[in-house]
């Protein structure tokens, strides 16, 4: 795909039209209007790009020179719309903290289009924070530029550390300030997704009775993400299976890295299995299986150790919203509500298998034997008792993997360390069952148990610097510290190193 500069053209908005060119190739705008509002996003005043993904730029066929002049700015600011670009806003509804709203939607994102990326799949470029749109609830449409910032900083943190997410394409400033308990700066991220399906868009028609539509999104579901359950024998069965599937994987990847979204709801949890709206989220430090950072989850709710129980209430959502496909498709009403309860069994059983076997990849262990479930935990329980780091823990356990001596490094961060001392002789007798060399065990390991992640502290310091000081030197060098998580780097401590006490963050914010 290429970036084509054409004559300008002024909207009537202020806007530019028809002056710059992306092969979109869309989709989700030839569905029913139902689904969507169409509608541009509002042109900002004053746009300064802050960042650009330039391999993701690659990667989506896009020519980062283009996107880069004052035209390609103009577009990814939301002030020039691209042609080939059909903006709009989708409509979908949701339970937020388990309290439902029937009309939700993009309140402040425009999805621009849809582009075929060199691997041949169809991603959604999306602007978020690109002003109102008529599902803004009185919301001015706006993002800060410190939340856009903590979204590019995790989610391309996840998508290095190999967990399905968004991705982030670029971050501009709108220059115009956003009032929340204060005026903020304003910014808007272009966010990359294989779609913007939600659990709720399918609630949102689900809520309106409207059987016709959820036919037609469950159709567009599968031709999208799951190919395969058009020659099922029950396709709409085999659309619930493989969303169960995909999300029982995604939330065990979360729990095996120590990460915490802060904010399951269900227009948030999506349809291709992918995390998506990164808003009060963050990495666990010391190990605590009730850590909370979101400063409106007051309950726990989305604790880090609900948030299997948060994703299937999520998933049961979404099997309601098919219960009149499943109805159809089996035949009645009790057949189709026993095809629903069938598929959501799976999720605890899919859930705990891939936990199971990422946590036997963390500790080592290359075989499955019983009791190794119940050594990972008995570890788990150790470390919360002992306010041991998470990611530290299991890192510097690859080089007691290597070598005996290297447990001093483990045994450390534990306020008694004979706490570790116990667990590891049971551990070192699990090892004497496998058949490789300490050397490999180490390697495998360091594959999977990272050393950089996002650190609370790191990122809110970073996020201090631009917005306080327009200082973005701490922004790129974290982005540079997170872009290798599995490498150990000379002289890069201080991006592995838990906070300090007076550098501890206890909350995290949305930024709405």
């Amino acid at each position: 795909m290429r970036i084509k500069h054409n004559s300008s053209m002024a909207s009537k908005d202020g806007s530019t039209l028809e002056t710059f060119h992306i092969h979109f190739e869309n989709s989700y705008s030839r569905l029913p209007e139902k689904f969507y509002a169409r509608v541009a996003p509002t042109p900002a005043p004053s746009p300064q790009l802050i960042k650009l993904n330039l391999q993701l730029a690659k990667e989506l066929g896009l020519d980062s020179d283009g996107l880069a002049t004052p035209e390609g700015i103009e577009v990814l600011a939301g002030s020039r719309v691209a042609t080939g670009s059909e903006p709009l806003a989708m409509a979908y509804a949701g339970h937020q903290f388990g309290y439902f709203v029937r009309q939700l939607g993009d309140g402040r994102a425009n999805l621009l289009g849809e582009v075929i990326g060199r691997d041949g799949v169809r991603y959604d470029i999306q602007l978020k924070g690109s002003g109102r749109t008529p599902f803004s609830r009185n919301g001015d449409g706006r993002a800060t530029l410190a939340a856009v910032m903590r979204e590019y900083i995790v989610s391309e943190a996840m998508s290095v550390l190999g967990v399905p997410t968004t991705r982030a394409l670029a971050v501009v400033a709108t220059g115009q300030p956003v009032f929340r308990e204060a005026a903020l700066p304003g910014a808007v991220l272009t966010r990359v997704a294989t779609s913007h399906l939600r659990v709720g868009t399918f609630q949102y028609f689900l809520a309106k009775g409207d059987v016709e539509g959820i036919r037609t999104l469950a159709e567009y579901a599968i031709a999208r993400h799951y190919p395969e359950a058009a020659f099922a024998p029950r396709r709409y069965r085999a659309l619930l299976d493989g969303v169960i599937a995909r999300q029982a994987k995604l939330v065990a990847q979360w729990m095996l890295l120590g990460f915490i979204h802060g904010v399951m709801n269900t227009d948030n949890t999506s349809i291709s299995g992918e995390t998506i709206d990164y808003g009060p989220c963050a990495f666990m430090e010391a190990y605590d299986p009730k850590t909370v950072f979101s400063s409106i989850d007051h309950q726990g709710r989305y604790s880090y150790s609900n948030q299997p129980h948060a994703l299937h209430w999520n998933l049961t959502r979404l099997a309601e919203s098919l219960l009149p496909l499943l109805v159809e498709e089996e035949g009645s009403d009790e057949a189709g509500l026993a095809s629903a309860h069938a598929a959501l069994e799976q999720f605890g059983v899919q859930f705990e298998a891939a936990r199971d076997a990422g946590m036997r990849e963390k500790l080592g262990l290359t075989a499955e034997y019983v009791g190794d479930t119940e050594l990972a935990a008995d570890l788990l329980n150790r470390m919360a008792e002992n306010r041991a780091d998470y990611t530290l823990t299991f890192r510097r356990l690859c080089d007691a993997a290597a070598d005996v001596n290297g447990a001093r490094g483990v045994r450390v961060l534990f306020a008694e360390p004979a706490a570790f001392d116990a667990w590891e002789v049971l551990w070192r007798q699990r090892l004497m069952k496998e058949q490789i060399s300490p050397e490999e065990r180490a390697a495998r390991m360091r594959r999977v148990n990272p050393v950089f992640i996002p650190r609370n502290h790191l990122v809110e310091a970073a996020l201090q610097a631009a917005t306080e000081q327009q200082d973005f030197q701490p922004f790129e060098a974290l982005l540079d510290a997170l872009a290798h998580p599995y490498n150990d780097s000379p002289g890069m401590d201080r991006y592995s190193t838990p906070a300090r006490p007076e550098e501890y963050v206890h909350q995290t914010f949305c930024g709405t």
